[in-house]
């Protein structure tokens, strides 16, 4: 649980963080999505210990939630790691920090929502992290006007690549960042706690 995935030298690897709880499909499709359109060679969910910007009073143990990520995974290219808390880690930063310094001959992608991005600005060291390793921006129902706009994308506005070139991303030298658009999931771990969380895919 706490150890990274098996990996090579010169292996695309894209890195999705969150609590995953609980994991969905939606997170599937997320990653599903991301390796066929960056040509990745694998995703790591990175199950965290817990997110600095949120309420964790809800928050099911971490062992609890990695186990559960493992069960949902339907991809022989998707691997779960708990490794952060082991870490010490609290924010991105430092788990990308960590991961580019010990691991330089990988080529990692930031993977996150749009929802995300619309706020990136609030996230400790946010611009270091654009600066860390290119980023995959994934459409999320309601975020698709107002991530766009968000202050992280305006303040690296140059360093987005046509959605045409998002195969390009993973060797493309940070900053470089792609929205990508296509199938979207209406599920949230939010509204599965709430007992919510019917929403089909879109």
């Amino acid at each position: 649980m706490t150890e990274l995935p098996p990996s090579a030298p010169g292996m695309r690897i894209g890195l999705f963080g969150g609590s995953f709880n609980p994991p969905h499909d939606g997170h599937r499709l997320v990653s599903r999505e991301s390796l066929k359109r960056l040509g990745l060679d694998a995703v790591w969910w990175l199950v965290t210990p817990g997110n600095p910007l949120k309420d964790t009073s809800d928050l099911a143990p971490l062992a609890d939630r990695v186990i559960a990520a493992r069960a949902l995974v339907d991809h022989p290219k998707v691997k779960v790691t708990g490794f952060e808390a082991a870490n010490g880690f609290t924010y991105t930063y430092q788990t990308l920090d960590f991961l580019t310094r010990t691991l330089p001959d990988r080529r990692f992608v930031w993977i996150m929502g749009a929802d995300s991005l619309a706020s990136f600005d609030r996230w400790e060291r946010w611009d270091d992290i654009f600066e860390m390793m290119p980023i995959a921006v994934y459409v999320r129902p309601g975020s698709t006007s107002r991530a766009p706009l968000s202050k992280a994308a305006q303040r690296f506005a140059n360093a987005r690549l046509d959605e045409a070139d998002a195969r390009l991303l993973p060797i493309s030298p940070a900053p470089a960042w792609v929205f990508l658009h296509g199938l979207m999931s209406g599920l949230s771990s939010t509204a599965l706690r709430q007992g919510n969380g019917s929403a089909p895919l879109t």
